[in-house]
């Protein structure tokens, strides 16, 4: 795999991600069918934890809900983590 597609697969999901919150935003405002929290925290979990914390910020969406709120910071620094291990370790660094 190289670099360019690692960060790209990454980033995919972050959109995603950030999407989907901004998604269930827009249908708890209009009183529709949400997208489920279960679904919004895999998200979260699977790579998608920057576009997580991202949305929350930007929708203002969840940030009332410890779990959210943890899983989204935490989400994002381990994804984070793991993509620059995950680049170090293709570039050959270690």
């Amino acid at each position: 795999m190289t670099l360019g597609l690692l960060w790209g697969i990454w980033a995919a999901i972050n959109v995603t991600v950030f999407a989907l919150y901004g998604v269930d935003k827009r249908r708890a405002i209009r009183g529709a069918w949400r997208i489920p929290e279960k679904t919004l925290l895999t998200g979260t979990w699977l790579l998608g934890g920057v576009g997580a914390w991202l949305a929350m910020r930007t929708f203002r969406h969840k940030t009332k809900h410890t779990a959210f709120r943890v899983s989204a910071s935490i989400g994002a620094v381990l994804s984070l983590t793991l993509m620059l291990l995950a680049s170090a370790r293709l570039l050959n660094l270690f």
